[in-house]
């Protein structure tokens, strides 16, 4: 597999975070991320505040896509990062077309789009972060779990 962005601005203002099927689906903006290797696999590593929809549904699942856009797409995005898909039809909005990308979902209009299997998560310690950190990102407590996954797959 070959991934040919560049690693650190890939996730910002670029990236959706998909969970579910054509019928049951969600997805989120998300601008932090990390690609890599981790115990032998290639991996992604993701984080989702426990107060997201999206939270919710990846709970019950080891499938997820991340999804990367051209920066042309970047108002159809917007809806992905202010309402929620507990109430809201986002791909109506975005105008956005949902697509089976391998054992996952995401989108037509996507450039690049990874299919991930979870391996890991972690609730992020507060405690064990810089005190800017922590009054900058999590002022109100609702804290990040960290999800690494497997890439099964890259598709253009």
């Amino acid at each position: 597999m070959e991934f040919d962005m560049n690693v650190f601005d890939c996730f910002v203002n670029q990236a959706l975070l998909g969970v579910g099927d054509k019928e049951h689906f969600n997805a989120m903006t998300i601008g932090w991320g990390a690609l890599g290797t981790m115990w032998g696999k290639p991996s992604c590593t993701v984080y989702v505040r426990h107060s997201r929809y999206t939270h919710e549904l990846l709970e019950d699942t080891d499938i997820f896509t991340v999804s990367f856009f051209d920066p042309k797409y970047k108002k159809n995005m917007v809806v992905y990062g202010q309402k929620s898909g507990r109430d809201t039809d986002k791909e109506a909005i975005s105008g956005f077309t949902l697509e089976k990308k391998g054992e996952g979902v995401g989108f037509k209009e996507a450039k690049k789009t990874l299919v991930c299997r979870k391996l890991y998560k972690q609730t992020l310690d507060t405690n064990l972060m810089p005190q800017d950190i922590v009054e900058k990102h999590y002022p109100n407590g609702d804290v990040h779990d960290m999800y690494i996954a497997e890439v099964l797959e890259i598709i253009e």
